[in-house]
């Protein structure tokens, strides 16, 4: 008899335990929160310039006369750049993508070699902003037949984000206990929390010189050529933050 009640008390326990368990459960579900989104941008003026400068020979009988073509341009744009960049602050050049191969048209389902084509890319990493237009200027003037890509940066991105985010919680935090006391509660606690930094850039790309032969043909009244006019603009910087608080 003993043992059988003893089991019954066991029994009895786990139930009981089983049960709270559940009416936590319940409870922590049932638990009321406020959310809300709160936000925080700057605008920046870029430090950091990225320009991508494509250089492409072809030849119609000779791969290796249209490789040594574009090595001849590619070292003599790479040069030019090199000594307009300043190391000392960051800044390189580099090359990258080499392609050569055989370029084929097709007539009446026949193959037939048109060319060989070499391309190579230029690229320079600056913070010598002030220089971009020169730069993209003498880059063309010495052969390179096309800017493929400008792109502007900043150096401090993570601080600035870091600083975004901070006022961007704050910001939740007054609006969340504001809410709270309006309706007699106080904040019990975060129950989410989702956080986001990103940039949206706004400036001035150049024109996408196609033909090495442009530039000779941009004069102003005196007769001299107009440097190519690039504005970098700003970066706008923001942080997002989605938050829910429990309230009692």
């Amino acid at each position: 008899m003993k043992k059988f009640l003893s089991s019954l008390l066991a029994l009895s326990l786990i139930a009981g335990c089983i049960q709270l368990s559940v009416c936590a459960v319940t409870a922590e579900k049932e638990r009321g929160y406020i959310a809300l989104s709160t936000s925080a941008d700057t605008e920046i003026a870029p430090d950091i310039a990225e320009i991508s400068f494509a250089v492409k020979t072809s030849d119609t009988k000779s791969l290796q006369k249209a490789t040594a073509q574009n090595k001849e341009i590619s070292d003599r744009v790479y040069s030019l750049l090199k000594d307009m960049i300043n190391t000392s602050k960051g800044d390189y050049i580099k090359t990258s993508d080499f392609n050569a191969a055989p370029v084929y048209t097709y007539n009446n389902n026949k193959r037939n070699l048109d060319k060989y084509e070499v391309s190579n890319r230029v690229i320079v990493h600056t913070k010598s902003i002030d220089k971009i237009g020169d730069m993209i200027d003498k880059a063309i003037s010495s052969g390179a037949t096309n800017v493929d890509s400008l792109n502007f940066s900043v150096s401090n991105y993570e601080s600035q984000c870091n600083s975004l985010i901070g006022q961007a919680a704050t910001k939740a935090s007054t609006r969340a206990n504001i809410a709270a006391k309006s309706m007699n509660a106080t904040l019990d606690g975060i129950r989410s929390m989702d956080i986001s930094c990103s940039e949206n850039r706004s400036y001035s790309m150049p024109r996408m010189y196609m033909a090495k032969n442009m530039l000779s043909a941009v004069a102003d009244s005196a007769g001299e050529a107009v440097p190519t006019s690039i504005s970098s603009g700003a970066i706008k910087v923001y942080a997002n933050i989605n938050v829910s608080y429990f309230v009692k």
